[in-house]
């Protein structure tokens, strides 16, 4: 099973060439975040790829955690919100806010210690068994910051996909009475969609340490957002269709 998230980084990788060209040529700030979220999924699927193929490192699985389960889907979510809102204080507001959650998730995830029993145990460790928090017995007043290590994949992620989704229900709605949006609405749907398939399988695979559920959501996952890319970044041919009037004789 550690064929698909091989398979599931090289498509990130040279996806995300395409994506990281379509923005040299464009200048759309969307299309760099989703770049930067490219290259995550694909970090994080070859962390995977080596934990499953062998036994996990405490490096490969901080990688995996970061990039994957925490950082991904925000900056799914930040190319969303600049591809629906085009305005220039969104591009800042977004920047500052990414810059922020980034930072201090790099520096949760590096300084937080790992138990080196959980990978060995499991080939699909979970972050609350690695990154070891309060014991049950004990009553925490001030999160360990191996406990905030675990909690910012919920926190990061669920915020984010909530995101993806109302950007989906939201273009949805500006699409009425207007096909040049039907493709930015189709697109990010296929994002939301991709990232729910992967979401899905990460949680129940990683869950019930089904490898194969896990690895084959990957690939599949990336697929989906890899056509809702395409299909968002369609240049809008309503105006081409437009008749033309010839003027009078």
């Amino acid at each position: 099973m550690w064929v698909f998230p091989l398979a599931a980084a090289i498509v990130a990788v040279a996806f995300a060439v395409l994506v990281a060209r379509e923005f040299v040529r464009r200048r759309r700030p969307y299309l760099a975040y989703w770049t930067i979220a490219l290259l995550m999924f694909a970090a994080a699927s070859f962390a995977a790829f080596l934990g499953i193929l062998n036994h996990w490192t405490p490096a490969e699985f901080r990688v995996y955690w970061l990039f994957g389960a925490i950082l991904n889907v925000p900056f799914l979510a930040a190319g969303e919100v600049l591809l629906l809102f085009r305005r220039p204080w969104v591009g800042t507001a977004v920047l500052l806010v990414m810059l922020f959650v980034t930072a201090f998730a790099f520096n949760v995830v590096r300084t937080a210690d790992v138990s080196p029993l959980a990978l060995r145990l499991h080939r699909l460790p979970l972050g609350k068994d690695v990154f070891v928090g309060c014991p049950s017995s004990v009553r925490c007043l001030v999160a360990t910051q191996q406990g905030t290590a675990y909690r910012l994949a919920q926190y990061y992620s669920y915020t984010a996909y909530t995101i993806l989704v109302a950007g989906a229900i939201w273009s949805a709605f500006r699409m009425r009475g207007r096909p040049e949006l039907r493709d930015r609405f189709l697109g990010t749907l296929g994002i939301a969609v991709g990232a729910t398939i992967v979401a899905i399988g990460s949680g129940v695979g990683a869950g019930l340490d089904v490898v194969p559920v896990f690895s084959i959501c990957l690939a599949l996952g990336i697929a989906v957002m890899f056509w809702g890319f395409l299909r968002a970044s369609r240049t809008s041919t309503a105006a081409v269709a437009q008749p033309v009037e010839r003027p009078a004789t």
